[in-house]
């Protein structure tokens, strides 16, 4: 342990405090977090936690998520200006003239959103659980799915009894991934299994043995017999794979699927942020308050 993890360990102590990191984080700020996830597992381990102070190495939208779900917990962002483009492609006025066109829809919002569009939605999805989401909503026939049209598309083939509506939102990072990298990735190591995350484009997904959230990589990289992965997600995934699997090998699709905002966060904003306890996330009562239930109807199901 050098000297900045042996610094944050005692303040962790000092403060009760726990730190939470995405799959996507540095591979030095996972290795000091208390629980690696994606963001259902972040948002479940969040409303689990008895720490008096959370200190969420994410983006933005993942610490909202957090205070939301915790009432009365402090919860800090080390680099407070790591945002989402996909959650910043819908606000909540547009939400609101997006229900009034179908106002017999049902909203499901993925949890790549901000706070107040969280409030506007009828319940919350993420990527590991959209589809049994979507499916748990046994009476209703038109769904409204904000803002990622291509998880929204991928859970339209797995529920074909519904009629979707889609917002025109997507991952930056995602996108960048191509079915040509998925082929030539092959064609290099064609001993390996492909994996990609549901938010890819649609011609990347038909390329992929399996389709699965961060979590769901985790666990099917443990499950699999395969000894080789080409994975189609952000390449700070590739850390926490190989820390778990030594005796497998992962590829990236492309190196190109490089998340500058999940990249932002280091060591020493982890450090100075619990110091001081700054950059504080904080969302308004009304908000929050109707932003839950909709999240909770998804732990729920989760």
């Amino acid at each position: 342990m050098n000297n900045l993890q042996e610094k944050i360990s005692q303040l962790k102590k000092r403060r009760n405090a726990v730190i939470l990191a995405h799959n996507y984080q540095p591979g030095e700020v996972q290795d000091i977090a208390d629980y690696v996830g994606d963001s259902l597992g972040l948002a479940i381990e969040a409303s689990k936690t008895r720490s008096d102070l959370i200190v969420f190495c994410g983006v933005h939208f993942m610490a909202e998520t957090a205070v939301i779900i915790n009432p009365g917990k402090t919860v800090i962002m080390p680099e407070p200006k790591a945002g989402c483009p996909m959650a910043d492609m819908i606000t909540a006025p547009e939400l609101v003239a997006e229900k009034k066109k179908f106002p017999h829809a049902t909203v499901v919002a993925y949890v790549n959103t901000s706070a107040a569009v969280k409030a506007e939605s009828d319940i919350c999805c993420s990527s590991a659980n959209a589809i049994n989401v979507v499916k748990s909503l046994k009476d209703i026939k038109e769904i409204l799915f904000v803002p990622d049209m291509y998880l929204g598309n991928y859970v339209s083939k797995h529920v074909p009894d519904k009629k979707f509506i889609f917002w025109n939102g997507y991952c930056s990072i995602h996108v960048m991934i191509l079915s040509e990298d998925i082929k030539k990735a092959k064609e290099d190591h064609p001993n390996a299994e492909v994996m990609v995350h549901p938010e890819c484009r649609p011609d990347v997904i038909e390329l992929a043995d399996k389709v699965l959230s961060t979590g769901g990589m985790v666990k099917w990289a443990k499950e699999s017999k395969a000894k080789e992965f080409i994975v189609g997600t952000e390449i700070g995934m590739l850390h926490r794979l190989r820390k778990d699997n030594p005796n497998k090998a992962f590829y990236p699709a492309t190196d190109r699927a490089l998340c500058p905002n999940m990249k932002a966060t280091t060591l020493e904003k982890v450090l100075w942020a619990m110091e001081e306890v700054k950059y504080k996330i904080e969302v308004p009562e009304d908000i929050r308050v109707r932003a839950a239930k909709a999240i909770e109807k998804m732990l729920k199901i989760a």
